[in-house]
């Protein structure tokens, strides 16, 4: 017998499934994942999840496992390099993004310690239950997306970053029959 998922889980896909199973909504803590998935938001801007859900490995290999020190020195060569990569989306704005992100999260290292305490600290640790209906923006995520394009992010508006904020366990938004929305309730 299967367990009820949120409707938006392709069962087609096993990645889907194993992304909503075992990642999103989850609390996350580990501040590479937590860059990571802020940059994958962001490329997903206008596409659909699924579609950066399966060029995901493809964005590892391509930005260097997320390795924060490296993207910040990637060069105009490394671009056009990115560009030309078919494992990715090849939109220029958004891997420019990826670049302006690594040198604003490793000055956000030095400053605050890193994704983990910063987000985390709006929350005081603790996940906010909503109600599992479809929230696009709140005022927290407004607050935030405002604080992180002050400190030099790109492509975090207020919709991407409820987004991410519900990928990264920030907010349960597990529909209200989902077998994942108690057991992450706590």
């Amino acid at each position: 017998m299967s367990k009820q998922r949120c409707g938006w889980a392709n069962p087609a896909n096993p990645l889907y499934l194993h992304y909503h199973d075992h990642e999103w909504g989850i609390p996350c803590h580990d501040d590479l994942c937590l860059f990571e998935m802020l940059n994958l938001e962001g490329a997903q801007a206008g596409l659909s999840w699924e579609t950066v859900l399966n060029k995901r490995e493809n964005y590892r290999l391509a930005f260097d496992f997320w390795d924060a020190r490296k993207i910040a020195n990637y060069d105009d060569a490394k671009v056009e390099s990115l560009m030309q990569n078919a494992g990715i989306i090849r939109n220029r704005l958004k891997i420019l993004a990826a670049i302006s992100n690594a040198k604003a999260y490793l000055q956000l290292l030095e400053n605050c310690g890193g994704l983990d305490a910063y987000l985390w600290a709006y929350v005081d640790g603790k996940p906010i239950v909503n109600s599992g209906e479809r929230i696009i923006t709140t005022a927290l995520s407004d607050q935030i997306s405002k604080d992180l394009k002050r400190r030099g992010f790109k492509f975090v508006g207020s919709t991407i970053i409820y987004a991410y904020m519900q990928a990264i366990g920030m907010v349960n938004d597990h529909a209200h029959d989902c077998a994942w929305r108690e057991k992450f309730a706590e």
